[in-house]
């Protein structure tokens, strides 16, 4: 099966609880390439790209995050990218 791409944005207490790092770890885990990082809105933004079945695992974690996050929203975009990206990184706010 192909790899899908999605991208989520994740509302909530999801800044200074280690939310990014956090997912960072669980992606790599899961075999994942894309990246995370903080919006100046106050969400995280995650693009993820892998088998379906992953990024469903990888949805399940994000809806509750580390132990301090209190995840209140998550939107979720296909995405259809013509070079995913190879590893899984955190980038500077946006």
């Amino acid at each position: 099966m192909a790899n899908a791409c999605k991208r989520y944005l994740i509302s909530g207490r999801v800044q200074g609880v280690f939310y990014r790092s956090s997912a960072q770890r669980y992606a790599l885990s899961l075999g994942l390439a894309g990246w995370v990082r903080n919006r100046h809105d106050g969400r995280v933004e995650l693009l993820a790209c892998g088998g379906e079945a992953v990024l469903e695992e990888l949805e399940n974690w994000l809806k509750i995050g580390p132990e301090y996050a209190k995840v209140t929203n998550i939107e979720v975009i296909s995405e259809n990218l013509s070079e995913p990206p190879g590893t899984f990184d955190v980038l500077p706010t946006a």
